[in-house]
């Protein structure tokens, strides 16, 4: 009999900590994680680089159309790598401009619908931790272990802020919390696959929760999940 794979929908607002979480439970559990930001944040990329702007949607989406943005995901030692055109992009989708560009080009229905289709793909019958904003509800909703995290604005911000100047990014901690309540308010407010919690899914508040503490708290949701 073939054991049944473990996908888990990992959904949440931006800087709730769902990558890193996700990298620690996939270790944990021997499963690979697909960081579905990471995949928008190259579609951006692609943008900025081919001087479109990404808060227009007839040429980001014409530049998909023509294939001048394939994104594909590859897995070594059971790491994630984005490729953008064939090319390695982890490094360059991390700055705080290919940020910005995901949050434009998230929108679009047809951007949305081309990510979806290979997330889909690549988590087809595979054990495999996926987060994002829309992994309960439109990638994978048959997911027997869905979680939806979440943290106030505020540590969210905090996190956040800590995360860019440690990679030497001079930023206030008030523009961190602004831009931040602001993706908020797009993620929930867009048109195609806005960010909200499935119905079946657990809520995890982790304001007031280590990252241990967070980890083990999403290990007994899967575990309970899926009897493992």
């Amino acid at each position: 009999m073939t054991k049944e794979p473990v996908l888990i929908a990992l959904d949440g607002p931006v800087s709730a900590g769902k990558s890193s979480l996700a990298d620690e439970v996939a270790r944990r559990l021997d499963i690979l994680h697909l960081d579905t930001g990471a995949m928008y944040r190259a579609i951006g990329l692609a943008a900025i680089r081919q001087g479109i702007d990404p808060r227009n949607e007839q040429p980001v989406c014409a530049m998909l159309a023509e294939g001048c943005a394939q994104v594909d995901i590859r897995f070594d030692k059971g790491r994630q790598q984005t490729l953008l055109n064939g090319r390695p992009v982890d490094d360059d989708i991390r700055s705080q401009e290919a940020g910005s560009a995901a949050s434009a080009v998230s929108r679009y229905p047809a951007v949305r619908k081309y990510l979806v289709t290979r997330q889909q793909e690549l988590a087809r019958d595979i054990s495999m931790i996926v987060d994002g904003r829309d992994i309960g509800t439109v990638v994978l909703p048959y997911a027997r272990a869905k979680i939806f995290l979440s943290a106030s604005p505020e540590v969210r911000a905090l996190r956040r802020h800590k995360q860019l100047r440690s990679k030497g990014t001079s930023v206030s901690f008030e523009e961190v919390l602004s831009e931040l309540v602001d993706r908020d308010k797009q993620d929930r407010e867009r048109a195609a696959d806005p960010l909200r919690q499935a119905e079946d899914a657990v809520p995890l508040d982790t304001s007031n929760l280590n990252f241990n503490e967070s980890v083990e708290a999403i290990l007994a949701i899967v575990k309970e999940a899926y009897d493992i």
